[in-house]
């Protein structure tokens, strides 16, 4: 064999391997078929507040959010307000409120009160040092998780233990709304809250709800909220807030309102629960 040869051979041997090879069909790996779980709703209602939160952003989404951190603002018709930096975790809806203004809130604290929930237990300070009294306490105790609420309230309206009734419908300044009662379940037969929520057909979003407050006794008389939205990180956010005392028909008198915003809304800010130890 001359030198042409040699060289020539190791090549066809290239080339006929090379197209052996090519006729085998690569393995294309299987894609694993995802089953999405299929919504079960309990009734019409059910399934109209789970298009609402889905709309908005549902707690799954929230969650992967980790935390926020926002600035609360709240002032009555007279004139007093609180302002409070508001910080949550959302597993375990760990929450922690610094009031700079607190005209409403335990207002014979003159400076800087925190509050806190760990999860565990309710704290609170005053300029640093830690108070015990038993009356401010409480008072922490209803303020923290019912500022959470707030913040969440949506999602948490698919939360365990929950009833809805569809009202029916009913048009208002030439909105239709589809109307659906929220209340909760009471293993002892207390009154518990009832929300009475509007939400727009067009939109999908509710415009104002209905509300009690049975810790406070207001289990009767309903409040009346109407809401604005901003959209924050994917997230509709009813970041502006009025309410007053309303019917259940939502009929309203020309009292004035209370007014409530967040502002300054950020998510995913690397909180830890350290953060919210006394």
């Amino acid at each position: 064999m001359n030198l042409r040869s040699m060289l020539i051979a190791p090549s066809l041997l290239f080339l006929f391997v090379s197209c052996k090879n090519s006729t085998k069909k690569e393995a294309v790996p299987e894609t694993p078929e995802v089953e999405v779980a299929e919504k079960v709703f309990i009734n019409k209602g059910h399934e109209l507040v789970s298009n609402l939160v889905d709309k908005v952003g549902n707690h799954q989404a929230l969650s992967a959010k980790k935390d926020v951190i926002y600035t609360y603002t709240y002032t009555t018709p007279d004139g007093k307000s609180d302002v409070s930096t508001e910080k949550y975790i959302f597993d375990g809806e760990l929450s922690y409120g610094k009031y700079e203004k607190h005209q409403r809130t335990l207002p014979k604290l003159e400076g800087v009160i925190e509050q806190g929930y760990d999860g565990s237990n309710y704290w609170l300070k005053h300029n640093g040092t830690i108070v015990n009294d038993t009356t401010a306490l409480k008072r922490v105790a209803f303020s923290r998780p019912t500022n959470y609420y707030w913040f969440a309230m949506f999602q948490k309206l698919l939360d365990p233990g929950l009833n809805y009734e569809h009202l029916g419908t009913e048009t208002i300044d030439n909105k239709t709304y589809n109307i659906v009662k929220v209340s909760f379940d009471s293993k002892d037969d207390t009154p518990k809250d009832i929300y009475q929520i509007y939400i727009n057909k067009e939109t999908g979003l509710v415009d104002q709800f209905l509300f009690t407050v049975a810790d406070f006794g207001l289990f009767e008389t309903p409040l009346l909220m109407q809401v604005d939205y901003e959209e924050v990180d994917g997230f509709l956010i009813p970041n502006k807030r009025k309410y007053k005392k309303s019917t259940w028909k939502a009929e309203i008198d020309d009292a004035p309102w209370t007014h409530v915003t967040w502002t300054n809304i950020k998510f995913n800010n690397g909180l830890t629960k350290a953060d919210f130890k006394i």
